[in-house]
Parts: structure tokens; C-alpha cells; sequence
């Protein structure tokens, strides 16, 4: 799921001390795809506290992955209980309203998926969070309608409102980025708040606009050198990946192998960079 993620949270004041930390041991565990300790970790979160939604939110995380991984409905069906449990324990918890109305729209109907629950999740959010609620109405009408033109009107009704936090404008990106607009990209770019992630969106309209290449290199890897591995951060392998593309365009294609090999052998299971290494490797 391409999703629009919040900060981790703050936990309850009464939250058990043992709870809060199998909660953080679990998002640790997350952001180092070590997706079954995460979830050992997180169980017992919810064994100690079961009534802070956070938890089963981002146990609902949890298991998502594991179905996307594993193929399991299991998985899947486990995912979704723990987001409707996050949403009961707390209506307010737009994140989570986010979770579960995004794996209705994925998801099949013999795994939970419901098009019309995700519809009332989005019409929930817009009550809660007018601004969340229209990220919320785009990504309905982008992956339920197959709509981009009306996505894309919800995006820039959010970039009028200038808001104040960077992710907004990451999730325009992500976007922009997906239906191959570059010129678009440098236009949000120009608006977005400091952030570390600027590095990696920089280098990437750089390398889908062709242009500034010896920038676009230093953006990337600045942002692999500096940033943190966060489930809520493009991953220092995507950054990897575009500098292959932009080594490709530029004809060296010994250090674009280089890269997807460095890619490969943090995620041996990351069918991008292998297929554009297989793909470069006939090439040559």
C-alpha cells in the first residue's frame, strides 16, 4: 500500500512502560522490514494495552505487509480487524481511518476490501480534517475511481491551503512522480517546507527531467549518506535505483550495475532492481 503516513504517535500518559516499549522495539523492527518481529514485538504491545488504537494501527501495518509479502489472506483478513480496532477505540484517529479505508480500496472482497466502507472512511476524514480529508478523497479517486483528473484536483486544492507540515507535499510528489510529470514536481518542489526528503525528490525530478544530472547525483546521495531508514521515507534503495536510471542515461552503465547490485544485496527480494539490472546486463 502507498500510503500517507503520520509521525509514530504519542502513546497514552497511562500507557504501561512495558507496553510503550514492545510498541517502539516494533516500529524499529518495521522500518527494518523485519516484518515478524515487528509483529511479535506489536502483539505484545496490544497484550499489555489493548485499548491504545495506536497499536493496532500500526499492528494493521504490520500484517499488511506480511499479506502483500506472503500472499496471505490470513494476513490480510488480521490487518484489517486491527485497523477497525484502532478506528473503534478511537473515531478521531484520521491516520487510522486512512489505513482502513486504503486496504478497502486495495484489497479484494474475499480479503475485506469494500469500496463503499472506503468511501464513508474518506467521508469520515473530510468531517475530521478538511486537509486530510482531501489527501484521503484523492487517493479514492485515484485507486477506487481510477480517476488522476479528480486526484489531481484535490492535490492542488491542498497546495492552496500552503500547509505548514512537509508530508502533504511528499504525497503530491509520490503522485506527480507516478504519472511521469517532472514539470509538475519542480512546481511543488519550489513550495515545500525544509525537509530531508527534499534531497530525494530533488534528485528524482532531476532524473525524470533529464537534466542537471551532477546535482541530481549529489542530491541522492546525500539523502542515502544523511537520512534515516524510515517506513515513512523513500527508501535508500529507491534512491539507489534512480541513480542506476541516471547512470544509464548518462551511458555509464558499470556504476548503474553497481547500484542495483548495492540495491540487491541490502533486499535481495527487491524485484526492481532486479529486473533493471537483468535488463542492463542484456545490454551490455
Amino acid at each position: 500500500m502507498t500510503l500517507a503516513w503520520f509521525a509514530f504517535g504519542l502513546l497514552l500518559a497511562t500507557s504501561d512502560p512495558a507496553a510503550e516499549k514492545a510498541f517502539r522495539e516494533g516500529i524499529d523492527r518495521y522500518n527494518h522490514r523485519d516484518y515478524a518481529g515487528a509483529a511479535e514485538s506489536l502483539e505484545r504491545a496490544v497484550r499489555l494495552n489493548p485499548q491504545e488504537p495506536e497499536y493496532h494501527r500500526w499492528l494493521g501495518r504490520v500484517y499488511s505487509e506480511r499479506a502483500d509479502r506472503e500472499h496471505s489472506l490470513l494476513q490480510a483478513r488480521k490487518a484489517k480487524h486491527e485497523f477497525e480496532t484502532a478506528v473503534t477505540l478511537d473515531p478521531s484517529n484520521t491516520p487510522a481511518r486512512r489505513d482502513l479505508s486504503e486496504y478497502e480500496m486495495d484489497a479484494p472482497w474475499f480479503a475485506g476490501g469494500d469500496k463503499d466502507d472506503a468511501r464513508a472512511q474518506v467521508e469520515a476524514i473530510e468531517r475530521l480534517d478538511p486537509l486530510q480529508g482531501r489527501l484521503a478523497r484523492a487517493i479514492y479517486d485515484l485507486r477506487a475511481l481510477k480517476r488522476p483528473d479528480l486526484a489531481e484536483n484535490e492535490y492542488r486544492a491542498v497546495l492552496a491551503a500552503h500547509p505548514r507540515s512537509a508530508d502533504p507535499y511528499f504525497e503530491i510528489l509520490e503522485f506527480y512522480q507516478r504519472q511521469n510529470r517532472p514539470d509538475a514536481m519542480a512546481s511543488v518542489l519550489a513550495g515545500t517546507p525544509a525537509d530531508p526528503r527534499l534531497a530525494y525528490w530533488r534528485g528524482v525530478e532531476r532524473v525524470m527531467a533529464s537534466q542537471n544530472f551532477d546535482q541530481a547525483e549529489r542530491d541522492l546521495k546525500e539523502y542515502i549518506a544523511n537520512s534515516p531508514e524510515r517506513s515513512d521515507w523513500p527508501s535508500h534503495n529507491a534512491a539507489r535505483e534512480w541513480l542506476g536510471q541516471l547512470y544509464e542515461k548518462e551511458g555509464r552503465l558499470d556504476d548503474a550495475a553497481a547500484v542495483y547490485r548495492e540495491a540487491l544485496r541490502i533486499q535481495p527480494t527487491r524485484k526492481s532492481a532486479r529486473e533493471r539490472l537483468d535488463r542492463l546486463e542484456k545490454r551490455k
